[in-house]
């Protein structure tokens, strides 16, 4: 049993004001599990930045542990599906939200919340993935569901220097189309480049729009920004085509006409990774150590941090001056000695 003090990133909210450090914790001291989790590796998400200098309103209850995303090993289990020494990852699923999350050293999780680190994974690239990964794998899988293919023409991809936007741009790209990179950060063109983008756009492009319709210049789009730039997507997108919309990192406002749908029969389709059966995360996990798997891995997820190192990076990312992935290195599994 876990029965040591351990170290964890914690978020408070005192008289509406949100502060966040590291603290010495115990297990009882973290939500409710099934499983207790020796945390190796984490990742640093726009969300975890959010949530831990209080831009966004990500938590739904105080105090919590941070962070969306965690790798590890079951260092104890009451669910005999899921026996301790079981290689999990957890991503989403209330983590950071409604239950204590992954930059711990231990975390206790509800089993139905675990997936099965894959053959061709393991903790660290999993978490070199991450959310954006994730998030970034669901958002093709439900295109080419739909009908996206790569001779429906272009792929646009907005935020394309961040973390799912860079994955997107390398998954794309490997499965064929042609990925036009939309980005606010002219230095990372050779960046996007070397994943595979074919053309690089500046973000201001697609905020100039004043038309019911642009001329169809994309077969779809992924879309983290919303606000103008996903309303000129939806009117710049060619017949039968599927716009992707992950985020809104520019705005939750979403001005534009029916026009799109009625006369081009474009798609727009709502993209949450948090809100889904434990089969279906299995599954996309299974495809991104498989077909889906990032090539440019390493370059997407350059930089590595330890858990001490955590409080001085969530800045970065609010103001933009981050370019592909962060892994956060923890490796509570090498303390671990079981009782």
């Amino acid at each position: 049993m876990v029965t040591e003090p351990f170290t964890a990133f914690r978020i408070h909210r005192d008289d509406g004001r949100i502060t966040a450090a590291l603290e010495q914790l115990k297990i009882d001291d973290l939500t409710p599990g099934d499983a207790v989790v020796a945390v190796e590796y984490s990742s640093i998400n726009y969300k975890d930045a959010l949530a831990a200098t209080g831009k966004g309103s990500i938590l739904r209850r105080f105090p919590l542990v941070g962070g969306i995303d965690l790798a590890g090993e079951i260092v104890e289990s009451s669910d005999p599906e899921w026996p301790a020494g079981t290689p999990v990852i957890v991503c989403g699923a209330g983590l950071s939200e409604t239950r204590d999350g992954g930059f711990a050293e231990y975390a206790r999780v509800a089993s139905d919340a675990l997936v099965l680190v894959p053959r061709g994974l393991e903790a660290r690239s999993a978490m070199a993935i991450g959310t954006a990964g994730f998030t970034a794998a669901l958002a093709i899988d439900r295109l080419e569901h739909n009908g996206q293919r790569p001779d429906l023409g272009p792929v646009a991809v907005t935020g394309a220097s961040g973390g799912v936007g860079s994955m997107a741009v390398d998954m794309l790209a490997s499965r064929g189309y042609e990925v036009v990179a939309v980005t606010g950060k002219r230095e990372a063109a050779d960046y996007l480049r070397a994943l595979g983008a074919s053309a690089i756009v500046e973000r201001t492009e697609l905020a100039t729009s004043t038309k019911p319709l642009e001329s169809a210049r994309f077969g779809g789009a992924i879309d983290s920004l919303g606000g103008e730039a996903l309303a000129t997507l939806l009117k710049s997108t060619r017949p039968h085509g599927n716009v992707a919309s992950i985020g809104l990192a520019a705005s939750p406002e979403l001005n534009t006409t029916v026009l799109p749908f009625i006369l081009r029969g474009v798609n727009l389709l709502g993209i949450n990774s948090v809100d889904l059966s434990q089969a279906v995360r299995q599954t996309l996990w299974d495809r991104l150590a498989g077909d889906l798997k990032p090539k440019q891995l390493a370059r997407i997820a350059s930089r590595e941090i330890s858990l001490d190192d955590l409080p001085t990076h969530f800045a970065d990312y609010i103001d933009a001056r981050v370019t592909g992935r962060t892994i956060v290195a923890i490796g509570a599994r090498d303390r671990y000695a079981p009782g």
